[in-house]
């Protein structure tokens, strides 16, 4: 098979004209140039001899001028006559010395070339077909880089080349087809040759004769308009390969004409006269190049002695460094003792600070358990004063419009928001927080949002506005629920302290890497702004700039939680803001996109619950209003309720009931929930068991779980997440 040799063998002028720095060498180096362009013209034309013998001048000459760019030329050609000429290995070695002298000048054009010559030897040469390919590749990569289109397709045709060369024409016609508009459409003469002779070689092996006939026969036509000695080499190439096409198909005198022409024309090129000259010229340059190397070795031992004699001098300075230094020693051991002294200080300074370490522990352990008793305990009455305040609304419709309800159920929620922003808040410094990975929609999530705080855009008279990227994947895995929360205290927010203005909330596409989407998400207001001095304070917890009568100021905690929860996502938040103008609040996010679970979201749809079928329910709960907010909010929707205040209780019923569900307190006197599902288990119940507890979810997950219990809910809770919880869990125990 032949290999493209063309813009590698000739070292064009655009190629060689890299000026000199120095304007006292400039005249030596464009001799050298010219040299150079005439030992490739040499080559080119197989005048191995006289291509040596100048590219042996230029090579002295660039060693004593010492430029890298130079002597990687050089390098180069003399690589190329030995390889076509004299011995593949040694040329092999000329190559790499150019390489080394490329890489020294950071020359990518000459990386580019020297990488195809390496590519060449080692695929053309039958050496290393693995290795050969590897380089060709490192070739290509240059060629790109430089966005040469003729040398990238030349690198094409020789990786075609080279996997033609090993049977792999499924990887080889993929680097074929990469040249092919190219070469039709630019291609010089031999790309042309190339081209169409491995387009022969494809159809041959694929047993399609007539194209490979075809191809064959354009490769040879081409071949006549040869000026060159090196492309007659080519062509020779294209005689074997053809040759071989009609043998196997059993054409043998045909074969035996071709087979004719390519030994003809090789012996024709490749005379014993040629290489008998050329490997007297290679013998010559070794020559120098041995003695190159050994002047190196003999520069290199008189810097060895050179550097003796100032080790020398580094030795008697050293003595006198040791002495300064012992003087010193005396001078430390005087002062010994109050080292001594001073170390006993810090040892007890050190058992102090181990001592406030653990109170501040335990002080922190402390906080710990009372936010999250202190948590509970808000809870479980909260669930019963927004719990009846519904049950109020659902009995009493004449007072759906009550100022006083909607005053104590408004009051109910800020207390619950209260609790959740200080319960949040603490798990975050404590690093109790981990992401979830859910799949949700961008735009659903955020309409949710926007939809659920139109009341106080309403109440102070403002626009709400959306801006979705349609670019941005219908799904995303990420944790939507604490998206959401920043979503909801940065809009929320924003509408507090805008009137008569707006609030936009936007999404859009930032950049792909690999799978991870990032997401830049905005929320722009047109409100009272913040001053310069106050901007850096407003991600402090309980920090509240401004007051205004009348309006609802929270706690000071949610923009500490929007800091905190973007830094888990691994984003930073970013403040714009500007008094009487407004404010804007930005962030990044990246989140894996996975289409693939798509059919997740479908099984996950919440169902709707107002069936005809009635569902038994047993509730385990001592809180009496508690147990009347509950029955209430089942009976309401289609199921029948029994209520126990402990569970011995509940487990004696079990024995001469059947139940759908059990809807389990954990906080109970007698025996708690965990306990009571442990002895349910015990007997071999397998009814699903539902935790409705005031506590916080993440605290008794795996308690909860451990002991039998199928999963949790938090009281005050959504009565649509009880009933979706309710209903997949009967639904599961019924295909079980």
């Amino acid at each position: 098979m032949l290999k493209i040799k063309k813009n590698i063998v000739l070292l064009i002028a655009l190629f060689f004209f890299q000026f000199a720095l120095s304007q006292e060498i400039k005249i030596s180096k464009k001799q050298i140039e010219k040299d150079l362009i005439a030992s490739g013209d040499a080559f080119y034309d197989l005048k191995c001899e006289k291509s040596l013998k100048i590219a042996q001048n230029a090579l002295q000459q660039a060693h004593q001028i010492n430029d890298n760019v130079l002597m990687s030329k050089a390098y180069n050609v003399i690589g190329l006559n030995f390889e076509e000429y004299i011995d593949s290995k040694k040329a092999i070695d000329y190559y790499k010395k150019a390489l080394n002298h490329a890489n020294l000048a950071k020359n990518d054009s000459l990386k580019d070339w020297i990488y195809n010559n390496l590519g060449n030897v080692y695929s053309y040469r039958r050496i290393d077909y693995k290795k050969g390919i590897e380089y060709y590749k490192k070739g290509l990569f240059y060629s790109n880089k430089l966005k040469d289109s003729t040398e990238i397709t030349y690198t094409q045709l020789n990786i075609a080349i080279a996997y033609f060369d090993i049977q792999d024409y499924e990887n080889g016609k993929k680097y074929l087809d990469l040249g092919k508009h190219f070469v039709i459409n630019n291609g010089e003469l031999e790309a042309k040759m190339s081209y169409t002779s491995l387009m022969g070689s494809y159809f041959s092996h694929f047993n399609q004769n007539e194209k490979a006939e075809i191809y064959y026969n354009q490769a040879i036509n081409l071949g006549k308009d040869i000026k060159s000695d090196l492309l007659n080499s080519n062509l020779s190439e294209i005689y074997l390969d053809y040759s071989n096409h009609l043998r196997k198909n059993k054409e043998y005198e045909k074969a035996v004409v071709y087979l004719t022409l390519y030994k003809d024309l090789k012996s024709k090129l490749y005379n014993e006269e040629l290489l008998k000259k050329a490997k007297i010229a290679g013998s010559q340059i070794e020559l120098e190049e041995l003695e190159r190397e050994i002047n190196k070795i003999e520069g290199e031992k008189h810097q060895q002695s050179k550097d003796l004699k100032e080790s020398k001098l580094i030795v008697l300075l050293f003595v006198i460094i040791l002495f300064i230094l012992l003087l010193l020693m005396y001078s430390l051991y005087k002062n010994n003792f109050l080292r001594e002294q001073s170390n006993k200080e810090l040892k007890q300074a050190n058992v102090e600070l181990k001592i406030a370490k653990e109170k501040a522990e335990e002080a922190s352990q402390l906080k710990t358990q009372f936010v999250s008793t202190i948590s509970h305990e808000l809870r479980t009455p909260l669930y019963g004063v927004v719990g009846i305040t519904n049950i109020i609304l659902d009995e009493h419709k004449e007072l759906a419009n009550s100022p006083h309800l909607n005053s104590l159920k408004f009051s109910a929620r800020y207390l619950l928001s209260l609790v959740n922003d200080l319960l949040q808040i603490n798990k975050i410094e404590e690093n109790k927080i981990t992401l979830e990975n859910m799949i949700f929609n961008v735009t659903d999530e955020v309409i949710t949002i926007v939809d659920s705080l139109e009341f106080i855009a309403i109440k102070n008279n403002n626009k709400l506005y959306t801006e979705i990227d349609s670019n941005i994947p219908e799904f995303l895995i990420g944790d939507k629920l604490r998206l959401s929360q920043v979503f909801m205290n940065l809009v929320s927010n924003a509408l507090k302290f805008t009137k008569d203005g707006s609030v936009t909330v936007a999404a859009k596409l930032d950049r792909v890497e690999g799978s991870k989407h990032y997401l830049y998400f905005e929320v722009k207001d047109t409100g009272v702004g913040i001053a310069k001095e106050d901007q850096g304070k407003i991600f402090e917890k309980f920090v509240q700039i401004e007051r205004k009568e009348g309006d609802y100021q929270g706690t000071g905690l949610g923009l500490s939680i929007v800091q905190k929860l973007t830094e888990l996502f691994g984003s930073k938040i970013h403040l714009e803001s500007e008094e009487g103008k407004g404010t804007t609040f930005s962030f990044t996010i990246g989140f894996e996109a996975d289409e693939s679970k798509k059919s997740q979201i479908i099984n996950n749809i919440e169902v709707d619950l107002s069936l005809n079928q009635l569902h038994r329910i047993l509730v385990v709960e001592d809180n009496k209003i508690n147990q009347i907010v509950t029955k209430k909010i089942l009976e309401n929707n289609n199921f029948k309720c029994t209520i126990l205040e402990d569970g011995y209780a509940a487990i004696n019923l079990l024995d001469t009931e059947v139940f759908d569900v059990i809807l389990m307190d954990i906080n109970m006197p007698i025996i708690n929930g965990f306990d009571t599902t442990r002895l349910i288990r015990k007997k071999g119940y397998t009814i699903p068991v539902i935790a409705l507890t005031a506590f916080d979810k993440q605290e008794i997950m795996e308690q909860a779980l451990s002991c039998g219990m199928n999963d949790i809910i938090i009281k005050p809770f959504e009565q649509a997440k009880l009933f979706q919880v309710i209903n997949n869990l009967i639904n599961k125990k019924n295909v079980d």
